[in-house]
């Protein structure tokens, strides 16, 4: 059976020792002297063993003693911490919302829609935590985070999802190269050209493959890379011509990269995810408004 120290028992023993005196620590709890000495002596009748040497009415605590104040000391830190974050989460400055959201649309969107949504809550704390498919859409199922941006169409269980966009997929080329002639190109255009693939495990790559294929156009296969911000990279060096998605070709678009329609329509959708076993977060929608304007110039030049 576990002895009946109280919680009273605890504040006194950590008033004598923070306060180094029985008199110090009865002004601590505003209470008696009397009333300190009377709950330390049970205290320690209790536990069976003295917490103090007394000597020329001083108290000095024995090795026990400051064992235990020890851990008083890390409950009492832990105790602090919670009371500080109840007392956070009623302020502005400690509201917060975290976004999980594709690798593309971290580098060529959200910078834009971030600074957007902080204007208006200038206080507030914003996570951005890019990851890909299928993992994404797995967490968000998981309610691990307020809103996720995924390209997946399908459902998500444990999410309800809303289209932000559709676009189609573009050309990128590099700067002097002879197809920038045209306005837009076709699956023919490409016949011999040395092509920045995405990697063999990309949706979108496998939809290119199956469009040249059906078109019976060879390019040259020469280097292939996981995200659409490499493939701008590397065609910006020269290395050949790509389709990626609108939104990082138009955020790595300039002097060295040129974009230009294709004449397959390859959409590019984005869609908001939010967990619906989660509390319904407000911050969020102000967030998706920041995206949708920030979405607003790539869907005018569509």
């Amino acid at each position: 059976m576990s002895l009946p120290i109280t919680h009273r028992h605890i504040e006194v023993f950590r008033a004598v020792m923070t306060a180094g005196s029985v008199t110090g620590a009865a002004q601590l709890l505003f209470t008696s002297q009397p009333t300190v000495s009377r709950e330390l002596a049970r205290m320690e009748s209790l536990l069976g063993y003295a917490l103090f040497e007394r000597a020329a009415g001083r108290l000095r605590p024995t090795a026990r003693a400051l064992s235990l104040f020890d851990e008083v000391q890390r409950a009492y830190q832990g105790l602090d911490q919670v009371v500080a974050r109840a007392q956070a989460l009623g302020r502005a400055e400690d509201e917060g919302l975290r976004v999980l959201t594709l690798p593309a649309l971290a580098h060529a969107l959200l910078p834009q829609a971030s600074a957007d949504w902080l204007r208006q809550h200038p206080q507030a704390r914003l996570t951005l935590t890019p990851q890909e498919s299928p993992l994404l859409e797995e967490w968000m199922a998981a309610q691990r985070f307020d809103l996720g941006l995924s390209e997946v169409t399908a459902s998500v269980p444990g999410t309800r999802s809303e289209t932000l966009v559709e676009l189609d997929e573009v050309c990128v080329l590099p700067a002097g190269h002879r197809l920038l002639e045209k306005s837009v190109l076709t699956p023919s255009d490409f016949k011999g050209e040395r092509f920045v693939s995405l990697s063999v495990e990309d949706p979108y790559r496998r939809q290119f493959d199956a469009i040249f294929s059906a078109a019976g156009v060879q390019r040259r296969l020469q280097l292939e890379t996981h995200s659409a911000i490499a493939v701008c990279a590397l065609v910006q060096q020269g290395l050949g011509i790509a389709l990626v998605n609108p939104l990082t070709a138009r955020a790595c678009a300039g002097p060295g990269l040129a974009l230009r329609r294709f004449s397959v329509s390859v959409p590019f959708r984005i869609q908001a995810l939010r967990p619906v076993h989660r509390p319904a977060h407000a911050l969020a929608d102000d967030f998706i408004q920041a995206v949708k304007r920030a979405l607003a110039p790539a869907t005018a030049d569509d």
